[in-house]
């Protein structure tokens, strides 16, 4: 079966040669002098990771002994491993109503104690009793309907399932539902320890749609083998992130959820896109591989040809890579893709395709669905239309009615559990530091090879100041204090990291720490000073992407500084000590590059942040699903460490690590 169309045929072919340089997102940032090189390299590492999905591909045994390691990293990155314990649902209809065919249940459950879910279940109203009926999971899209949840903006297909014999359950999101909490966390909030904490949205919209699965499995009126899940734009998204998590989805129709790395990155096309459309790419997938989850299983794969923010080039380069994984299992007649005339939107001809490639694989009934444009939303703004007032849908019709013990608003606090790690006993330091590294190398700093290279000397103009090249394309700049003396090798050498500002000096407080004989170097990692970029808030295009490739700008900074030690341990010979500074977030810094780099022979750190939940912390995926700063400091041990300030509590864990090494001599603290 093929329902691509043929005008999106002909438009395809009429622009084959522009399609081949993707489908841009506005333009690049091109104020900063740090943009071309940040945008660049960016690219290169989005095109490496895409062509990884020939890997997949090679044979149907390779793919099939991969998949219990693909499926577990991909939960993982939703941050859904381990998984939340299956508490009961709670499930309650708070109203009822009927209309014309069809009976509308107003109902919430709890897909984790306090993370409330507000759906309408839309039935037929001629319903046999005993009768099993096919069900449809339908995601809604980021459509703002205010208190009333933005199920009620998707209600026609609703009606038109529960018309057409199924039980259809229409599920508010997690930003536009009733109980309204946020999308936007790094988009535009500035709540950056959602990287370090490895939570996105897209894992509670998962997670609530495999709880609605629960439900609708669960009722008597229900076909648990005959549930199809769909939605549009957000609502694609998720359809994509549940029916890869969840074998009971017999069928899914995403409706514009998915584009690619070179569209969403190169392309600058997640600028389009909250922060609900993705997940963080730990394991660094090309993106394809999440929707290659739902094979065999029949999938349809719906976009636009005018849709800006799901452009054709990517649609094109994803339905071909789909074709190819169902090919393996001689299933390519359950794969197919509809390409519809307009902008990002639903129209007839979408209907149409969805209802029936449902019908299909839920009621083997082929047949074109006919009346697709019964009972729709029409308008705009406040000449908008429905079948049903919105306000008739609430779940919650008032707000006292709104649950007291909900953490739907505060659910990015309490959806990924934190690690506590204890400090380590006596003589058990080995055995306490090398697991906890490893996962943070699994999980964390996964971009970071196992040693990072030396960089290399690109430029220097005078003696007191030097370019770098820590990784292909990565530029970085360091200065000297005093000009180096070739007679006289320095006794140690001090790398001051410098972030997020390139000051002229470096603080007293380095200064006062410098010992007679000490060469002061200051470093500036990738996007300070000389190779600042543009930030704007929103979209935050550069810290987003990194994290679409399973890196951050600050493992990138780290992978800098190592970069920078080893270079200068080279530059002055093995005798000459590399010691690595930093105040506040450049502490941190200066202590991961620490602890991977076996160069460096010590740091000196002031006012290190207490926590990577402090809104100044550097931030690394999944970081507090392993350690925090506290447990990465007691790592240094048994090399020394110097820290000017700092919290009690914070320093007394690191001081309990450098004890059970031996090595407590080699921890100071000084007043700040």
């Amino acid at each position: 079966m093929k329902l691509r169309h043929a005008a999106a045929a002909i438009f395809l072919a009429a622009c084959a040669a522009s399609a081949a340089h993707g489908q841009p997102y506005g333009k690049p940032d091109e104020g900063e002098p740090g943009d071309k090189m940040i945008q660049q390299y960016l690219a290169r590492r989005a095109q490496e990771i895409h062509e990884k999905f020939s890997q997949d591909t090679g044979s149907l045994d390779d793919w099939q002994k991969a998949l219990p390691r693909f499926r577990e990293e991909y939960m993982y990155m939703l941050g859904l491993r381990p998984p939340p314990p299956k508490t009961p649902l709670k499930a309650a209809v708070t109203g009822t109503l009927r209309g014309d065919g069809y009976v509308v249940d107003m109902l919430h459950y709890q897909s984790r104690p306090g993370l409330y879910v507000t759906a309408n279940l839309y039935r037929p109203a001629d319903a046999k009793e005993g009768e099993r009926l096919p069900a449809v999971l339908y995601v809604c899209g980021h459509s703002g309907q205010g208190r009333n949840g933005n199920k009620t903006a998707y209600q026609s297909h609703g009606i038109w399932f529960a018309r057409h014999g199924y039980v259809c359950l229409v599920l508010d999101t997690l930003q536009l539902g009733e109980i309204a909490a946020i999308h936007h966390g790094t988009y535009r909030e500035g709540r950056w320890w959602w990287h370090s904490r490895g939570y996105t949205p897209a894992g509670v919209e998962c997670l609530n749609g495999m709880r609605g699965m629960d439900y609708l499995a669960g009722r008597p009126d229900v076909d648990p083998a005959r549930i199809a899940v769909t939605g549009i734009s957000g609502g694609g998204a998720a359809t994509f992130w549940i029916a890869a998590a969840d074998e009971r989805a017999a069928a899914a129709v995403p409706v514009s959820g998915m584009a690619d790395l070179p569209s969403y990155v190169t392309n600058r096309v997640i600028n389009g896109h909250c922060d609900c459309m993705f997940l963080y790419n730990t394991f660094q997938w090309p993106w394809t591989r999440i929707a290659a989850l739902v094979a065999p299983r029949p999938l349809l794969f719906v976009n636009s040809d005018k849709d800006a923010i799901f452009p054709m080039d990517a649609d094109e380069r994803v339905i071909a890579r789909l074709e190819r994984i169902y090919s393996l299992y001689g299933a390519s007649d359950r794969v197919d893709a509809v390409v519809s005339i307009g902008g990002h939107a639903y129209r007839e001809d979408i209907r149409k395709a969805a209802y029936r490639f449902i019908n299909i694989h839920l009621k083997n009934d082929p047949r074109p669905a006919a009346d697709s444009e019964a009972d729709l939303v029409t308008g705009q703004g406040q000449k908008r239309t429905y079948p049903v007032a919105p306000e008739k849908l609430r779940v919650f019709p008032t707000d006292a009615d709104v649950p007291a013990d909900q953490l739907n608003t505060e659910i990015d606090r309490h959806f990924v559990p934190m690690a506590a790690v204890q400090p380590p006993r006596k003589g058990e330091f080995d055995r306490w530091k090398e697991p906890l590294a490893a996962e943070l190398r699994r999980v964390a700093f996964r971009g970071l090879p196992e040693r990072v290279p030396p960089a290399t000397l690109l430029e220097q103009a005078d003696p007191r100041a030097a370019r770098l090249e820590t990784e292909p394309g990565i530029h970085v700049h360091l200065r000297l204090l005093d000009a180096p003396d070739p007679a006289r090798p320095p006794r140690r050498v001090l790398l001051v990291v410098e972030c997020p500002d390139w000051p002229a000096e470096p603080a007293e407080w380095i200064k006062a720490a410098r010992e007679a004989g000490d060469l002061l170097v200051q470093f500036a990692p990738r996007g300070v000073g000389p190779t600042r970029w543009t930030r704007k808030n929103p979209p935050n295009y550069v810290e987003r992407s990194h994290v679409l490739l399973g890196l951050t700008v600050d493992a990138g900074r780290t992978w800098d500084v190592a970069a920078a030690a080893r270079y200068l341990r080279a530059k002055h010979g093995e005798n000459v000590p590399v010691i690595v500074a930093g105040q506040g977030a450049a502490a941190v810094l200066a202590a991961y590059a620490a602890l991977w780099e076996p160069d460096v022979a010590g740091t000196i750190l002031k006012d290190p942040p207490v926590s990577h939940m402090e809104p100044q912390a550097p931030q690394f995926l999944n970081v507090l699903r392993v350690c925090d700063v506290p447990d990465v400091l007691g790592m240094l041990a048994p090399r020394p460490l110097t820290v000017y300030g700092g919290s009690d509590e914070m320093l007394k864990k690191a001081g309990q690590a450098y004890d059970a090494a031996g090595a407590r001599e080699k921890f100071v603290r000084r007043p700040g």
